[in-house]
């Protein structure tokens, strides 16, 4: 008899730390466990998203680096509208813009730090503080300073970065003002990117908005001073959206939105003007810019002697050669699979691409041939609800 309760006893004791425990699980989203292939082996990669019934946050999935096989991404943060993530140059913190209308209260958006755990593949919350303009879309970090542009507000600020990853409020703010030549897309400013040169010493900031790619120095004490010459005017109506620079910093590539064109551009590193050197479509011969298209994405391939861009509308990439002084040649068009691609990234090595096709919920894998900058579909797919962007994290 006596053993007998203490049966029951027992059972009941470990009923009641399993409720428990299920419980704290549950009452903390954004430190879920390591699942499916998140914690596995193969290339981390952290998605960010558009919050959907399909999506919650940012997502985690592992790159397998022989075949291109993307695991089923799990969620690594809830959080809302992460569209664009970048994780700090030593791996340990992911940082992601979140576009929504309030933060603490006060109108603007936001961006959020996060802890890396790069072994399990999740993400623990630190903190957040307001872009204090609307409609951020765009992050990078460089050394101690976190950057964002703000789309709908046509600004950029700066957050400082303490030493445990999180973030100190914006300590330097800039307002772009004025309009380009398109009056229904380019009514004020609408700066799309921060994206630092090389060295880190230079900021650039395509302004969709101006026609402009505005020039920042960045300093310890004042991160965001105007460079000289403080902008660059791109094709009037062209609307300028992100950019990418050579490995060596001697040329910059700008795609624009409106346009569907690649700009290129001659760089001085000492000082980080550009001259401009070519214009070239996005596009196949023969096709106009009609209704609904527009690009996205553009980098240079981690070999520096190709040129990746994103077609919306269009549904495609377009790879490009780059020559000896900077310009480009096209290689081809291959349709990414799905609807809207928005970010594509490379794996580490360069061997893949990593496309996500936002209205599609798709992300889809190329590989790259390395002597010819082809690209090949993989067949390789994952599901996640409106991917936007993604990061590699060693």
């Amino acid at each position: 008899m006596m053993r007998t309760r203490l049966g029951s006893i027992a059972t009941l004791v470990l009923t009641g730390l399993t409720l428990a425990l299920t419980a704290l699980t549950a009452a903390s989203p954004q430190t879920p466990p390591a699942v499916g292939g998140a914690g596995g082996p193969g290339q981390l990669v952290f998605i960010g998203t558009y919050t959907s019934p399909a999506s919650q946050g940012i997502y985690a999935a592992r790159l397998n680096p022989s075949t291109g096989e993307l695991s089923t991404p799990v969620l690594a943060a809830a959080t809302r509208n992460p569209s664009f993530v970048a994780a700090s140059h030593d791996g340990r913190f992911l940082y992601a813009v979140n576009e929504v209308d309030a933060v603490d209260g006060k109108p603007g958006g936001g961006v959020s730090a996060f802890a890396i755990d790069a072994k399990a593949g999740t993400l623990k919350f630190i903190n957040q503080q307001s872009t204090v303009g609307g409609g951020p879309c765009h992050v990078s970090v460089v050394g101690s300073w976190v950057f964002v542009a703000n789309y709908g507000g046509g600004s950029i600020v700066a957050c400082p970065v303490k030493a445990d990853g999180s973030l100190e409020p914006a300590s330097s703010f800039v307002q772009h003002k004025g309009s380009g030549a398109n009056p229904q897309r380019q009514a004020g400013p609408h700066a799309h990117g921060v994206v630092p040169d090389p060295t880190g010493r230079f900021l650039y900031v395509p302004d969709l908005g101006l026609d402009q790619v505005k020039l920042y120095k960045i300093d310890a004490q004042a991160p965001l001073t105007p460079g000289d010459p403080p902008f660059t005017a791109t094709a009037p109506g062209s609307g300028p959206r992100h950019i990418t620079l050579s490995k060596d910093g001697r040329f910059a590539y700008v795609i624009t939105e409106i346009a569907c064109t690649i700009q290129s551009f001659a760089r001085v590193p000492e000082t980080g003007a550009l001259t401009p050197l070519q214009t070239i479509s996005t596009l196949p011969d023969g096709q106009s810019v009609e209704k609904g298209f527009s690009t996205a994405e553009v980098l240079v391939h981690p070999s520096g002697r190709f040129l990746v861009g994103s077609n919306r509308g269009h549904n495609s990439l377009v790879v490009y050669s780059i020559d000896k002084v900077g310009k480009l040649t096209l290689v081809q068009h291959i349709p990414t699979g799905g609807e809207t691609p928005r970010a594509f990234n490379f794996d580490p090595t360069g061997a893949f691409v990593v496309v996500g096709n936002q209205n599609s919920d798709l992300i889809t894998v190329f590989k790259m041939d390395a002597g010819t900058g082809k690209l090949t579909n993989t067949g390789h797919t994952a599901k996640v609800g409106k991917p936007v962007s993604f990061e590699f994290v060693r």
